[in-house]
């Protein structure tokens, strides 16, 4: 979600159906030696003392343009229902990144705390109905065009946070290292993933289910939005058509609402050129519109990890996940872990398939992906040192390992464990209204 863009471009270079083929299989994966690493980091905002109380439109506000003064390295967003986010700048390494995103939190964390207000990391709000803070033409015609396939959309929009790590995309070349097994390991090892840092049990005061909620919503939104291409053929063609059949959400207009088409491929649109033909700046918009669990944008977007908590749990999923695909010897022995798992998928694609949805339901509990956790959390404790971790980073991945993989749990099920989880703050405080 933080490919917002503020306003509308007036059209100005039409592309055809040809071009767009071209673009996108030019600038989906960019090859070279992985050395880039970076993380977006999205927050709740909560009331600090009482987390079940809604904070009014006029205090995040107020807060928000506080923190707009704030110097800050990475980028600073908010997302529809108020939510924060801080993407980093692409760092040179796994510490770089670290320290950077860190001193960052700090100083928001300063501003919010003056004003009685908290990051808090969870992947789904346990107790607030999905509440639009942002008003623009952009979420406007979001939320038209989710709201055809039902609620979900709202609950993505309003109530869901994440931590995304972006990846190089690999060398040209084969090898644990290459772009082809990158791109297939992604789409495997995020459902570990996703099972081992589950956070979102819980919606409306109530158990859902699902350890991760939130990759529920996701799922619900559906295939054409929010659905992967297969992985049965080269990357760059896969995605390149995926982005060409897949719905257009709106049709951006300079003065009032945007149009929102209901089936209308981007394929057709450059076929047909109603309402108007398409220009490259569409293409760049509507290639922020679609929303898979690994995302292509010239570096790979891993989008399927719920927020985690506790101020500096956002960096064990991003630790893990470097060492495993940036090491070679991490990454070899994280391909043979999951590689038993590709099975479940049914060749149905992320995160439609029965993989993700075990995942996302059971966690850890189910003991393929427990097993599997365990060895590319065990491989990736070993890397980090060799990626220059410090003992900090090193120690709260063994941590993790020890508290939460080993024993087949995750973050959700110590929500899930408290005598009255639905009203308990994200750290056990007990709240109320």
């Amino acid at each position: 979600m933080s490919d917002a863009v503020s306003g509308c471009t007036r059209p100005r270079t039409t592309v055809t159906e040809a071009e767009v083929e071209a673009l996108v299989h030019g600038i989906c994966f960019k090859t070279g030696p992985p050395r880039r690493l970076g993380v977006e980091v999205e927050w709740l905002v909560h009331e600090l003392r009482a987390p079940r109380l809604p904070v009014s439109p006029e205090r995040l506000e107020a807060v928000y343009s506080a923190l707009r003064a704030v110097p800050l390295r990475s980028a600073l967003t908010v997302e529809p229902g108020g939510q924060l986010e801080l993407s980093s700048l692409p760092a040179a390494s796994l510490m770089e990144c670290v320290a950077t995103v860190s001193a960052d939190l700090d100083a928001v964390r300063g501003v919010l705390r003056e004003d009685g207000l908290a990051l808090v990391g969870l992947g789904h709000d346990p107790w607030h109905a999905p509440r639009r803070f942002l008003r623009q033409p952009r979420y406007d015609a979001m939320e038209a065009c989710l709201d055809r396939t039902g609620p979900a959309g709202r609950f993505m929009m309003c109530t869901s946070a994440s931590v995304q790590v972006c990846l190089d995309a690999g060398h040209e070349e084969p090898g644990p290292l290459g772009h082809v097994r990158r791109w297939w390991l992604a789409h495997h090892l995020g459902a570990v993933l996703l099972a081992a840092f589950a956070n979102s049990p819980l919606a409306g005061g109530r158990p859902t289910g699902w350890r991760s909620t939130r990759q529920l919503r996701w799922t619900q939104i559906g295939t054409g939005r929010a659905g992967g291409p297969p992985l049965d053929a080269d990357p760059r063609g896969a995605w390149t058509r995926h982005v060409l059949d897949a719905p257009v959400m709106c049709v951006r207009r300079d003065g009032g609402p945007w149009d929102v088409p209901e089936g209308m491929t981007f394929r057709e649109w450059t076929r047909t050129g109603a309402p108007r033909p398409p220009t490259r700046e569409d293409l760049d918009y509507h290639l922020t519109t679609l929303f898979p669990p690994v995302r292509p944008r010239g570096h790979l977007e891993l989008r399927m990890i719920d927020a985690q908590p506790g101020d500096d749990g956002w960096m064990v999923p991003l630790a893990v996940t470097a060492a495993l695909f940036d090491d070679p010897e991490a990454a070899e022995t994280a391909y043979r872990a999951v590689k038993p798992l590709a099975e479940r998928t049914l060749g149905l694609p992320a995160p439609h398939n029965p993989l993700y949805e075990d995942a996302a339901r059971d966690a850890l509990a189910d003991p393929e992906l427990r097993e599997a956790a365990v060895t590319c959390f065990t491989a990736a404790l070993a890397a980090l040192p060799r990626l220059g971790a410090t003992t900090e980073v090193t120690d709260a991945v063994a941590g993790y390992l020890e508290r939460y993989v080993q024993r087949g749990r995750c973050p959700a099920d110590d929500l899930l464990d408290m005598p009255d989880g639905a009203s308990r703050g994200p750290h056990g405080r007990e709240t109320r209204p």
